[in-house]
C-alpha cells in the first residue's frame, strides 16, 4: 500500500504539473462561498468535515509513534508524503464533482463509487468500494476513536469508560441524526477551534525550545538519509526504517488516496470541479504539511532539550513533550486528543452513510446512523486489538479501487485542469450541471 499510494502521489504530481504551486489560491478559495453554485454545503464546510475525519489521534500519537520506531528522520518522510499527497487529494476532489449526481430532493451525491460507475463503467468495483467504506467507518472512524476518548478520559481524569461512552454516544447522536448539514455545521466550528489551540500549544513549546530548533531540523534531515545520524537521546536507525514509518504515518494520517474525503467534497457548492479540487487539496496541506510537521518538531526538539525523555513509546513521548508547558500542557494535549477523536467520529459517519445510501438507498441511512451511534459506546468499553487490524485492512481495501479510478481517469483530470486552471478559467461555471440520479 505504501508503494501504491506514494507512487500515485508522484505520478499525479507530475501529470498535473505540480498543483501544489496553487496552494495559496486554494486556501483563498476555501474561505469563500461560491454563491449560486449547486451543492448542499459551502466549500469551507465540506473541507471542515473532511478535515474533521482526517485530523485525529494519528496527527499527535501517530507522529510520535513513527519517531519512536523510525527515528527523527521519519518526520521528514511524513512531511514529504503530505507535500506529494496534495496532488492526489486534488485529483479526488475533481473527480468527485465531475461525476456527482443529484437526487430527486436536490441533494448531491458523489465520491469514488460514482467515479468508478460513471467514469469507468465498473459498477461492481464501485459496490466493493462502498462496502469497504461502510465497514471502515466502524473501525478507524468510530470504535477506535471512541476507545481513544475513553482511554484519555480514564487515564487523565479517572472517568469510567462506561460514563465516557454514554456521553460521547449522546453527543454523536445529537449531531449525526441531523444529517450532512448538521455534521458540516458542527465540524466547521469545531475544526478551526481545535486546530488553533493545538497549533498554539505546539508553537509555545517550539518557542521554549528555540535553542534546540535548528539542531532538531538538522537531525531530522540528516537521519532521513543517513543511517549513522543519531543523537539527542536517539539511537541509530536505518534509512529504510525512517522512510517506512514516516511514509506510512503520513499516508494514513492525511488519507490522500484513501477515497474518503471526496465523498463529502461532492456535497460542496462549487461552480466547477477544479475549484473544489483545489479546496480539497488544502486538507492534506493542513493535516500533514502543517500539523504533523509541528508535532514532529515539538517532539524531536523536546527530546534534544530534555534527554531524560524516553522515546520508546509514542503516547508517552507525546505526553512528556507537552508536559513541558507549565500548568496547561497536559490539559491541552488531552483537549486536542479528545476533540480530534470526536471530530473524526463525526466525519466518518458521513462517509459511511453515503456508502450505505449508494448500496441500499436513502431509507437505510437512518438504520446506519443508529448502529453507528451504538458502536460508539461499544468502542468505548471494548478491547480494540483485533479492530485495529481490521480497520487497517478495510482502509487498504478502500484505497485500491480509488487509486484505480484516479490512474485510469488521469486523462479526465488533465482535461479539466487544463480547461479551468491552466487556461485561467477558475471563475467559469461547469456545463452541463450535475445529472439526476437514476
Amino acid at each position: 500500500m505504501i508503494i501504491l499510494l506514494l507512487g500515485t502521489h508522484l505520478f499525479l504530481t507530475i501529470r498535473l504539473r505540480f498543483p501544489q504551486r496553487k496552494m495559496l489560491t486554494a486556501i483563498k478559495l476555501s474561505i469563500k462561498r461560491d454563491k449560486g453554485a449547486e451543492g448542499d454545503v459551502s466549500q469551507f464546510a465540506a473541507l471542515a468535515t473532511a478535515l474533521a475525519a482526517t485530523i485525529g489521534t494519528g496527527n499527535i500519537i501517530g507522529v510520535a509513534t513513527a519517531i519512536s520506531l523510525g527515528g527523527p528522520g521519519a518526520v521528514l518522510w511524513c512531511w514529504l508524503t503530505g507535500v506529494f499527497g496534495i496532488s492526489t487529494k486534488y485529483a479526488e476532489g475533481l473527480l468527485s464533482i465531475k461525476y456527482r449526481v443529484k437526487t430527486s430532493d436536490g441533494k448531491m451525491l458523489g465520491g469514488p463509487m460514482y467515479a468508478l460507475e460513471r467514469g469507468l463503467g465498473w459498477k461492481w468495483l464501485a459496490v466493493l468500494f462502498a462496502i469497504f467504506t461502510a465497514l471502515a467507518s466502524f473501525g478507524i472512524g468510530n470504535t477506535v476513536q471512541a476507545n481513544a476518548i475513553a482511554t484519555i478520559a480514564h487515564d487523565t481524569y479517572d472517568i469510567s469508560p462506561y460514563v465516557s461512552g454514554i456521553v460521547v454516544c449522546g453527543l454523536t447522536a445529537t449531531v449525526v441524526l441531523g444529517g450532512v448539514r448538521s455534521i458540516a455545521r458542527v465540524c466547521s466550528r469545531l475544526v478551526p477551534f481545535m486546530a488553533f489551540f493545538y497549533v498554539l500549544g505546539c508553537i509555545y513549546i517550539l518557542v521554549m525550545n528555540n535553542a534546540f530548533l535548528w539542531p532538531a531540523l538538522r537531525l531530522i534531515v540528516e537521519s532521513a538519509f543517513s543511517p549513522q545520524a543519531a543523537g539527542g537521546g536517539f539511537v541509530g536507525t536505518t534509512v529504510m526504517m525512517a522512510a517506512r514509518f514516516g511514509i506510512a504515518r503520513g499516508l494514513f494520517s492525511n488519507e490522500s488516496g484513501l477515497g474518503s474525503a471526496p465523498i463529502v467534497a461532492a456535497a460542496a457548492q462549487t461552480r466547477n470541479p477544479v475549484r473544489q479540487a483545489l479546496v480539497s487539496s488544502t486538507g492534506t496541506f493542513w493535516d500533514t504539511v502543517v500539523i504533523c510537521a509541528l508535532t514532529g518538531l515539538v517532539i524531536v526538539s523536546s527530546i534534544i532539550a530534555h534527554p531524560d525523555i524516553s522515546y520508546a513509546d509514542g503516547a508517552a513521548l507525546t505526553k512528556a513533550a507537552f508536559s513541558k508547558i507549565p500548568y496547561v500542557g497536559a490539559p491541552l494535549l488531552s483537549f486536542g486528543l479528545l476533540t480530534f477523536a470526536f471530530s473524526t467520529i463525526l466525519g466518518w459517519c458521513y462517509y459511511g452513510e453515503r456508502a450505505v445510501e449508494y448500496l441500499k438507498g436513502k431509507r437505510w441511512t437512518q438504520v446506519y446512523r443508529l448502529v453507528y451511534i451504538i458502536a460508539v459506546f461499544i468502542g468505548s468499553v471494548m478491547n480494540l486489538g483485533v479492530v485495529w487490524n481490521m480497520a487497517d485492512c478495510m482502509n487498504a481495501l478502500m484505497a485500491i479501487p480509488n487509486l484505480i479510478s484516479l490512474l485510469l481517469l488521469s486523462s479526465v483530470l488533465v482535461k479539466e485542469t487544463r480547461k479551468y486552471l491552466w487556461e485561467g478559467r477558475l471563475d467559469e461555471g461547469e456545463s452541463p450541471p450535475a445529472p439526476s440520479e437514476d
